[in-house]
Order: structure tokens, then sequence, then C-alpha cells
């Protein structure tokens, strides 16, 4: 019975050895989760037999349980390495068409060769679907799908609106308006210009030039005639109609030299902005013109020919401080030049929130969601089955995974550009080394020590 005894004994430090040896050789593995060797006596007695002599029959290894302690955190130059702070696990596939989970705590994540976020074993990361404004369409691990990082450009977006705000010079010298060249100077008093797009994101030079008006029955008025790429463009009232004075929103000039409509602005004797009456006589409080369709002759890449652009001079009555032109006794100046057009854009960089929501950013400054990481939790962590490649698999003891989002909840936060490090104490296993080889040596000192009994019963003659 002895030697039974001894051998379990044998037996157990020596799964307690091979336990802590696997620690130590995963102590840099990214996501690794120590074991912990957990033992229990072995007692047997029948129902006629006395217990106060019974010595029992060794020991029994019952489990070799995981540890899902919180890891440290290493950071790192990659936005696509991904750590967890809390209960979650990340859930990948083998296929983006598998729905065989695993789940991970390793965020080495990367790009594959169709821009699928993948770890190093190659398996799909997983994500929720996401609306335009971010928040999740759904939360279950049912509906997830592959991570995977655009690479089209971002949309472009024509310019369908101007926001100017200037000061024009109260004593510049009018100019005769029948006189209007854009290609002579001297012409007009002052112009200035901004970029624009059409529907393709191509970029068009919009000008606009100010000329003072001459007539000594007219005071403080001035013309505003536009162009594009040079190239002068009618300006309606911002309904559409037709550019009558007697009912623009703002005074619409009579045809210039070039038999171009001018919008015709007006201020008061102390340099602000006003509004002209309309036909009924009530003031206008819009602020705004349009500029008629610009045509194929000037968007000739094939984009939209009606596109129209509406020019607002920002007139704001019921703002306490309105931003809008002044003429003041000062040097022209432009103070906001401002457009709501977007170029194409390329894929800049990847930002991954604390909540797991990716979201993509572009060169024309834009930046949209994609997806946000789904995280699952289990109610027993350590019933979790072990796979290689540091992953789990879900287990009748673990429970059924219970997909959800970062920060919410115990599944934690994400943290990008970090990976989680082993939770393995090299100090604290290398002492327990030190006492499993001492168990086994003491273990194996009990074996020999019975040998060494049998082999004196057997010499006695």
């Amino acid at each position: 019975m002895s030697f039974n005894i001894a051998l379990s004994g044998v037996s157990a430090s020596q799964k307690d050895l091979d336990t802590t040896a696997n620690n130590i050789a995963n102590v840099n593995t990214v996501g690794f989760k120590e074991s912990r060797a957990e033992f229990g006596d072995v007692y047997a007695a029948s129902l006629l037999a006395s217990g106060k002599t019974k010595v029992g029959d060794g020991a029994l290894t019952q489990e070799v349980a995981q540890q899902f302690s919180q890891g440290s955190l290493t950071f790192t130059n990659n936005s696509l390495d991904l750590a967890i702070t809390g209960n979650g696990f990340f859930a990948t596939v083998p296929e983006i068409t598998s729905r065989d989970f695993s789940f991970t705590r390793a965020g080495q994540f990367k790009l594959d060769s169709n821009n699928f976020v993948v770890n190093s074993s190659g398996d799909n990361l997983l994500g929720f679907p996401v609306n335009t404004d971010g928040t999740s369409a759904s939360v279950a691990l049912s509906t997830t799908e592959p991570v995977r990082i655009p690479d089209s450009s971002g949309s472009p977006t024509p310019t369908t609106e101007v926001d100017v705000r200037f000061n024009l010079p109260a004593g510049d010298q009018g100019k005769v308006a029948a006189d209007f060249d854009p290609s002579d100077p001297l012409t007009y008093n002052a112009a200035t210009s901004v970029t624009v797009y059409d529907s393709l994101g191509d970029s068009h030079v919009m000008t606009y030039y100010f000329i003072k008006d001459n007539d000594p029955g007219v005071v403080n008025e001035w013309y505003v005639a536009t162009a594009v790429d040079d190239q002068l463009v009618d300006v309606v009232n911002s309904d559409g109609s037709d550019a009558d004075p007697a009912t623009a929103v703002n005074s619409i000039g009579t045809n210039t030299g070039n038999g171009v409509t001018a919008a015709k602005i007006s201020f008061s004797e102390g340099g602000d902005f006003i509004a002209l009456a309309s036909a009924d006589g009530l003031p206008q409080l819009d602020s705004k013109f349009q500029t008629e369709a610009l045509g194929p002759v000037i968007l000739s890449n094939g984009s939209d020919p009606g596109q129209q652009i509406t020019i607002d001079f920002n007139l704001d009555p019921n703002n306490a401080t309105p931003n809008e032109p002044t003429q003041f006794a000062s040097a022209f100046e432009v103070t906001s030049l401002e457009q709501d057009g977007l170029p194409v854009g390329r894929l800049t960089g990847i930002d991954i929130g604390a909540d797991g929501l990716v979201r993509a950013t572009f060169s024309n400054g834009t930046s949209e969601p994609i997806v946000r990481v789904a995280l699952v939790r289990f109610s027993n962590e350590q019933g979790l089955t072990q796979q290689s490649g540091t992953q789990w698999k879900e287990s009748i003891l673990s429970g059924e995974a219970l997909a959800g989002e970062a920060t919410t909840g115990t599944f934690g936060d994400i943290n990008s550009s970090a990976l989680e490090q082993a939770n393995v104490n090299l100090t604290t296993e290398l002492i327990d080394m030190i006492i499993a080889q001492r168990n086994f040596q003491a273990n194996s000192r009990a074996l020999e020590v019975n040998n060494q009994l049998n082999q004196t019963i057997l010499n006695i003659r």
C-alpha cells in the first residue's frame, strides 16, 4: 500500500512540476492565463472498516484550474493591437462564413490580404454592425460579422452652400458696373476665392468680385459677381426665382458689362448689412443668393451639371451678435469663407475607442464608424475548454457565451495600441517549482525506503 501512496505523491508532484513549467514557458505569451494544479487526498474505506485506523490512499490531481486574473498591459504603436481590462473575451472564427466561435484574450491583430482583421492564427475578429451614428445595430453573437477595414475612399460631397463674411472698404471709389471685366482688376474693388467641389469630388475655384455702385443717387450699395473656374455665372434668388429686382430676396443687380446678373447688397450708414424690401413691402430676413446651374461647360468632367451653389451672407436678425458682412472705413478683409463640400478621401487612419467602436478617418477630413468590436463573457470562465493559440471554447461548465459591448457591465474596456501580457508571476512560479521538486524528492525517498524495507524482509532467512 505504501508503494501506491508514495507513487501517487510522485505523480502529483510531477503534475505540479508540469503545470509550473507550462506557466514559465508561456510567461511572454500575450493573453495567456496561468494554471494551477489542485490536489485532493484519496480516502477509501468500506462500510464495516474502522475509520480510526485508516491511513489514506495518497494524493490525486483533481483539476488543473486556469486563473483568469488581469494581466498587465504593454503599449505598442499598432492601433490594431487590442487589450481588454475586464472580464470580456474577443470572439473569432476560422473563416468569414464560419460560426465556429473561439474566444481569446490575445489581441495581436493585423490585416490579411483582403483587409479583414485577423489574429496570429489567421482567425477573423468579430464585431457588431453599427448605424451611421455609431450605435450598434445588434449586440447578439449570432449577428456579429468579421471586422474589415475599408480600402475604398471616402465619398465626395458636392458643395451646396458657401458662407461668406467680409468687410468692404467704405472709402473705396465706385465703379461702373457696365465696365466690369474679371480680367481687369481696375474694373472692380475687391475679390476673394474659395475652392468648391462637384458631385465627383473634383475641385473648382469659385471667385467673388465686389463692385461698388458709382451711381450718385445710390449710397452704400455693392454688386457681387460670381465666377467658377474663371467663367461668370448668373445669380438668382435663393428660392430659384428669376433675378427680378422687384421680387429679389436682396436686390438683384442689373446685368454687368459681361451680360451676367450680379447680386446687389446694401449697407446702412453705420456699415451694417441690411435686407431690402420684397414686392410685398416687408423686409426679407433671408440673406442668400444662389447661382444658376453651373452647366456642362463648367462641369465638363461628367459631374452633375445641375449643381447650384447658395451664397449665404449670414444675416441673422435674431442673433444678438450677427455675423454678416460689414462696410466700415477699413481695408477689405475676409473674416470667414467656408463651404460644405468634400473631395474624394483616402483612408489615412483607424481609431478604436474604449467602447470598441472602429472609426476610419479619411484624407478629406471625414470619419465614419465601421463596426464595433464584440466582447463575450461567461458565467464560469474556468469551465472554458482550452485550445491552442491562447484560445478557448464554450463548454457546458462555462455556460453560454453572452455577447455585449465594451464599457458596459463587466465586459470591460478595450485598449487600442496595447496588449495584455500573461498573468504569470515568474518569481512565484520559480518558488512553486522548488516546492514541487522537493515534494517529488520526498515521495521518491518514500519509494526508496519502501524498497529497502521490502529488501530487508526478503533477506530474512
